[in-house]
Order: structure tokens, then sequence, then C-alpha cells
């Protein structure tokens, strides 16, 4: 029989403990995330769409919140325009295939994106070349960018609201991207309700 040690597991207890000190280090996030809601409800009142990426888990945050746009969050309202980048296998694959896997958002961006629209990119790592390229052709287009991104993001220029969760583990990152867009929805349900 082989022994597992387990001393140096983690608890759920220290998960949650660990989850609100991240949540505490991120109040500083506030008005990068007011602003950046706001701009989405500026744009979506001007016609505009919401373009969303990611990799993973983030792919599944950009589709998250494109749906919630497209469907609703808690309040009946009208559809608002969005697109999940990520969510078109074939897309991806074509793109992946003649261009290179670092140019599948960039590309749908110079094809989709249009002045005054936003795209928001999902970067736990701050270093996803996918969605890096995406912000760079963003600005070159003039679109809003937004980049949900970690403490672990450099280039703090390259969009127009960089949103850095102030922690370096991943599970940690999404959990406050969740939220964060989430309180984006409330914002466009009282917008828009």
């Amino acid at each position: 029989m082989r022994f597992i040690d387990t001393s140096h597991d983690m608890k759920f207890k220290d998960y949650v403990k660990e989850l609100i000190t991240t949540l505490e280090f991120s109040m500083d996030l506030h008005d990068a995330v007011e602003n950046s809601g706001d701009a989405i409800i500026t744009a979506l009142r001007n016609g505009n769409k919401v373009l969303t990426c990611g990799n993973g888990g983030s792919a599944a945050d950009a589709m998250h919140l494109s749906e919630e746009l497209l469907g609703k969050y808690k309040k009946e309202r009208v559809s608002l325009p969005s697109t999940c980048l990520c969510a078109d296998p074939t897309t991806l694959t074509c793109i992946g295939n003649d261009f290179g896997f670092d140019q599948i958002f960039a590309r749908q961006v110079e094809g989709l994106g249009n002045p005054g629209d936003v795209i928001v990119g999902f970067s736990t790592s701050g270093t996803s070349p996918n969605v890096l390229n995406a912000m760079e052709i963003s600005k070159e287009k003039g679109l809003v960018s937004i980049l949900l991104t970690s403490n672990r993001y450099k280039k703090k220029d390259l969009a127009t609201y960089s949103i850095a969760v102030p922690s370096n583990k991943t599970e940690r990152i999404q959990e406050v991207h969740t939220l964060i867009f989430h309180s984006w929805l409330e914002k466009v349900d009282i917008s828009f309700g």
C-alpha cells in the first residue's frame, strides 16, 4: 500500500481565505472596472458590439460574457450584440492553420471589428500572444479594448483598460474575472432592462 502525504494539501477553508485576500486587494480595481463597464454600456447604446476572446478557462469566461449579453443576465431585456471569437472551431482552425495560432483572434478583429466596438480579452497570464495581438489590432482599428489579466501582465499601454487582478494563481484570477464581468452585466441590466 502506498501512502500519500496530504499534510500540505490546502483545504476548502484555505481556498476561501485566499480568495478573500485576493478580493480585498482587488478593491483597488474599482475605478478601472467601473470605467470599462461604462465603456461597454456606451458602445452598446451607440449600436456597437462586444467581442470577447481567451484561451482555455478564459475562453469559457469569454463565452460566458457573450452569451449573457445575447441572452440575459438576470432581467428580461433586449438581446445585445456580442460575438465570442473563440466559439467557432472552423474559424479558429482555418486561421490557425493559415496564419498561426497567435493570429486566431487578431484576424477576426480585423474582419469583424469596427471603430466604437469593444473587445474584452481574457488572459490570466498576461502573456497570451493571440489575446495580446487582438488588443494590438483593436487599437489600430479604433476599438475600445479591455484586458482582464493578472499582475504578471507587463504591457500596461496595450489596452484601453488593463485590469490586472493582484494574484499569481490562475484560479483566483479567474474567480475575480467572473466577478468583474458579472458587475458589468449588472450595469447592462440596469441600462437596458
